[in-house]
């Protein structure tokens, strides 16, 4: 049984209708090295529309966590795709002495920072972080939309070229090269085309909207 006085490590996982499941995000950062002492999650619920604090789980995460604990997340869009939401979440966690680290990239934000070089590079990441989360999710939003007026037109056309791949290739790709893994050495271990996986590489938003397309 796990000590709660000691410090534990968190993991937090959002995801909607047409996003990875939970259990892949959880096994993605136990893959990684990560000891998981609790998983906490919100599904079918906005990243851009609905901040971390009022997500049912999301106010049972500001409850649990004290200060030495470790927050996990898959990447910091899963705190939120809003600006403002991810920074302003970032900073109070990090004021409570959380330490946050990231799967993709192996970020580590640590609260307890004192050096006023190291708060700044930290500070400045955490906006530049929270920019991209941002607008990812304005792209696809963009993108969707772009697809669904097309679809009322031309809906045969809309569906362009069918994937080559599935959801959990795709969730594998992804994995492996935010892990810094090349195309050829990626293509080997998914079983997939090194042309598919530079395609995927290059446009990710576009790979999953064409699954979400052809519904697979």
């Amino acid at each position: 049984m796990t000590d709660k006085n000691q410090p534990q490590t968190i993991f937090y996982a959002r995801v909607s209708t047409t996003e990875q499941t939970i259990s892949h995000q959880a096994e993605q950062a136990k893959a990684a090295g990560f000891k998981i002492d609790e998983v906490i999650s919100d599904e079918g619920v906005s990243g851009v529309s609905v901040p971390l604090a009022e997500r049912p789980e999301g106010k049972r995460l500001f409850d649990l966590l004290r200060r030495g604990d470790t927050l996990v997340v898959r990447w910091v869009d899963r705190l939120g795709r809003n600006y403002t939401d991810v920074t302003d979440t970032m900073r109070v966690l990090l004021a409570k002495g959380v330490i946050i680290k990231t799967v993709i990239n192996g970020m580590v934000f640590d609260g307890d920072t004192i050096d006023p070089m190291q708060q700044a590079v930290r500070d400045a990441m955490i906006a530049f972080m929270a920019a991209m989360a941002e607008a990812n999710a304005a792209t696809l939003k963009i993108a969707q939309k772009a697809g669904i007026d097309h679809a009322k037109g031309n809906p045969q056309k809309y569906l362009g070229r069918k994937p080559s791949y599935n959801l959990a290739a795709l969730q594998s790709v992804e994995d492996l090269l935010g892990k810094g893994q090349g195309a050829s050495a990626v293509a080997r271990e998914t079983g997939l085309s090194r042309a598919t996986v530079i395609r995927i590489k290059d446009d990710l938003v576009g790979a999953y909207a064409a699954l979400e397309r052809w519904g697979t």
